[in-house]
């Protein structure tokens, strides 16, 4: 019994002591360094690798090689503007984080180093950081979904000074296809965003309502995870009726249209298209990023004319929601995005009904660096009225 007791202890000692190690160990390769020329060098020790190649949005051409000397393998970027900034390590083909930078972000099930860029205050690379503003709080709650069978899990920010009483404007903010409650906030830097326009008085302060918008699913993949067996019989546009319930009754809301604002990217785009035509008279600001249109399944070959010629039902809830007065509808998407020709074909569906709403284009495709230029702009049009 002595013997066993005494082998336990060694092993506990082994354990906490390695555990040390963990907490104490410092990586003696610098990454991210910021050059003073405007570059960044980035850096990963693998003194066995034969080779060393790195992917991301801050490589030209999205993929590069490093350069090795005494085992610690390196990349310079060319100068880089104001942005976040995201980047992976391949040692040997095998996909290695930077060990050197504890900045990560999940997009759907991949991890990614990042680093911020900002060379002056009110930059993007400014509103995507932390500063020494007065900050809202972000909770994430379960809530129960009848409709959809499951109790769910959804982020929720509420702006600097909510606990003081006041009621609170709401905007739901909706990820796209593979993301699910945290993306908004890693890669999309929401809460940073709406810290910082509030704190310089560009966007009004108001409640932000980050659901998951996958139908099958309680919850990301950090979570419990649980998909049902089935897919539900009623659609995540059909059920929004259960996320918008919980906010009234747990969260300070101001009431109305003039008061409620939703948007989304891709399918986020796709779910505030149909949403927001299900619930006419509900939003008074509705935003579209890289946008899916469609009113049928995944694949409708059709156009969006033709699909609304075909859908009188959807032809007059698209009416009603515009009988309405909305305050803003409002569609952004980048030149290179493959949804382009969607979009286009409903500005022309839009035009053709002299239909009010708001077009912003600018370069690039169907990425977060669109998505959260789009927030940062949409943000600060709503709740003007």
């Amino acid at each position: 019994m002595k013997r066993f007791g005494f082998f336990a202890a060694m092993l506990l000692s082994a354990f906490v002591a390695e555990a040390q190690q963990a907490i104490f160990e410092r990586h003696d390769t610098r990454s991210p360094q910021f050059n003073d020329d405007g570059t960044v060098t980035l850096r990963i020790k693998a003194p066995e690798a034969k080779k060393v190649t790195i992917v991301g949005d801050c490589i030209e051409r999205g993929h590069g090689e490093l350069r090795q000397q005494d085992g610690v393998w390196s990349y310079t970027t060319a100068q880089l503007p104001a942005e976040l900034y995201s980047y992976r390590f391949y040692v040997d083909g095998v996909e290695t984080q930077d060990a050197g930078n504890i900045e990560r972000s999940r997009d759907v099930r991949s991890f990614m180093s990042t680093f911020i860029v900002s060379k002056e205050e009110g930059d993007k690379g400014w509103l995507y950081q932390n500063h020494n503003v007065e900050h809202g709080d972000v909770a994430h709650v379960w809530y129960d979904s009848p409709q959809l069978g499951l109790k769910r899990r959804m982020s929720i920010y509420t702006p600097p000074g909510y606990n003081k009483g006041k009621a609170y404007p709401v905007l739901y903010l909706l990820h796209g296809a593979g993301g699910d409650e945290e993306a908004w906030l890693t890669l999309g830097r929401t809460a940073q965003i709406m810290d910082n326009l509030i704190a310089l008085g560009k966007a009004k302060p108001m409640i932000v309502v980050m659901p998951n918008g996958n139908a099958s699913d309680d919850a990301g993949p950090l979570e419990t995870g649980l998909k049902k067996k089935e897919w539900p019989k009623m659609s995540y546009e059909e059920s929004f009726s259960d996320v918008m319930n919980y906010v009234k009754k747990h969260y300070k809301t101001k009431k109305g249209a003039d008061n409620t604002a939703i948007c989304g990217l891709s399918m986020g785009g796709y779910h505030t298209f149909r949403i927001s035509m299900l619930n006419p008279g509900t939003f008074g600001y509705m935003g579209l990023f890289s946008a899916a249109i469609r009113l049928g399944g995944r694949n409708q070959p059709k156009s969006v004319e033709q699909q609304f010629a075909d859908n009188p039902e959807a032809t007059a809830q698209m009416k009603a929601l515009f009988d309405a007065k909305p305050h803003l509808y409002w569609i952004a998407i980048g030149k290179e995005d493959f949804l382009m020709q969607m979009n286009n074909d409903l500005r022309n569906y839009l035009d053709a009904h002299q239909y009010t709403y708001e077009y912003y284009e600018n370069d690039g495709g169907h990425i977060w660096r669109n998505w959260r230029i789009y927030l940062t702009m949409f943000a600060q049009k709503i709740f003007k009225e």
